[in-house]
């Protein structure tokens, strides 16, 4: 098959699924796909099988799980357009609004559209270390109303409240903002019918502690009588996916340097971003191994790398590199700066036979342009 191409296993898929629907079997709580992480909605018909819903953060996201989901569709933005509103009122069950401001501006039409209302709340209880940019507690964050903000005037037209603070961690961290979240809007909880969780618990990874999970919700359910939302994207797809790639030259510049098919800038934008590492099969840490390479995309831009790996076979023209854990942030996040194609998306079946699901062209790249 021809690279680079985006694999999404089957067997992988369901594996997280089934942690994730045990957890709503021994809670009663309601676990939805954060599609911001990921957008395959070939696979809808399976996760609906297993998930409550879907979340947006903005009007497409929504229409999206509308349409190819169902179940319960949410969406939160920062802020909403004017002109997009009344659209997103024909696909959205729950709106979460960012401020109170937000609330007394689009909240009265939301109701009479028969809308859940939520308002995200920001506890400023940050759990995470370095990685600011996703840190919705960190000073001066633009996510969430804190305790000083909050308007008591308009929990009579709030359903519930929302608070997103974590990324790819593990029950602790949410029992620490959960503390937090009960210290400063504590006496709101017994006012409100439901109480989002929001994402970043990596429920589905080996070390996760999922039973202080369920301790945590059926405490949240038992003290305040809250209905409980949780909305993973990572966990979701958590090793479930891998980008596959070929080296097209190997060069020497003080480090040997190979050039693939794929590319940092365009395919696997976290790895700028963060910056994140992502695991190669095969590979060991830099030097670990007989033959050390720098990992690098085929773009103009200078900084398009992915990593130095060694490896215990040299790479050569045409050797396939295989970056794992790539269904998450990867699809939903390609760009095609200098005209790259994007990689192909394939599906491998439960029965290990493979499905091109989709094939990206020059149309893909002209269509966005003017």
């Amino acid at each position: 098959m021809r690279t680079p191409y985006f694999l999404v296993d089957e067997q992988a898929l369901i594996k997280n699924l089934e942690i994730l629907k045990s957890v709503m079997d021994k809670t009663g709580c309601k676990i939805l796909l954060a599609q911001k992480a990921f957008s395959m909605f070939y696979t809808y018909p399976l996760l609906r099988r297993y998930l409550a819903g879907t979340t947006a953060s903005g009007l497409y996201e929504a229409r999206l799980g509308h349409e190819e989901f169902g179940g319960e569709t949410h969406v939160y933005a920062p802020a909403y357009r004017p002109d997009e509103f009344d659209e997103l009122l024909l696909y959205a069950d729950d709106i979460i609004f960012n401020s109170p401001a937000q609330v007394k501006k689009y909240g009265a039409k939301a109701r009479a559209a028969g809308k859940s209302i939520g308002l995200r709340i920001n506890p400023q209880c940050s759990t995470q270390e370095g990685h600011d940019i996703y840190n919705p507690c960190a000073p001066g964050s633009r996510l969430g109303t804190t305790r000083d903000n909050f308007d008591e005037s308009l929990l009579p037209l709030l359903d519930g409240l929302h608070f997103h603070t974590l990324c790819e961690q593990n029950a602790d961290a949410l029992e620490l903002t959960v503390a937090a979240v009960e210290a400063r809007f504590g006496n709101y909880l017994k006012a409100v019918k439901w109480l989002n969780l929001g994402g970043g618990h990596h429920i589905t990874r080996k070390d996760y502690d999922v039973e202080r999970l369920v301790r945590i919700i059926r405490h949240l359910q038992e003290t305040y009588d809250l209905e409980i939302y949780l909305e993973p994207g990572e966990a979701v797809v958590l090793n479930a996916g891998f980008l596959v790639s070929e080296v097209l030259e190997v060069l020497h510049n003080d480090v040997d340097i190979a050039i693939l098919d794929t590319s940092a800038a365009c395919h696997m934008p976290d790895v700028l971003e963060m910056p994140y590492r992502p695991p190669v099969r095969g590979s060991r840490a830099a030097g670990e191994g007989a033959y050390t390479y720098r990992l690098a995309g085929p773009t103009c831009l200078a900084g398009d790398v992915i990593g130095d790996y060694s490896f215990d076979a040299p790479l050569v023209e045409g050797s396939r590199v295989i970056f794992e854990d790539m269904a998450l942030y990867t699809m939903v996040k390609t760009n095609t700066f200098n005209g790259m194609a994007l990689p192909d998306i394939v599906y491998r079946k439960s029965d290990g036979s493979l499905e091109r699901v989709r094939r990206f062209g020059y149309a893909d790249f002209k269509g966005r342009l003017s």
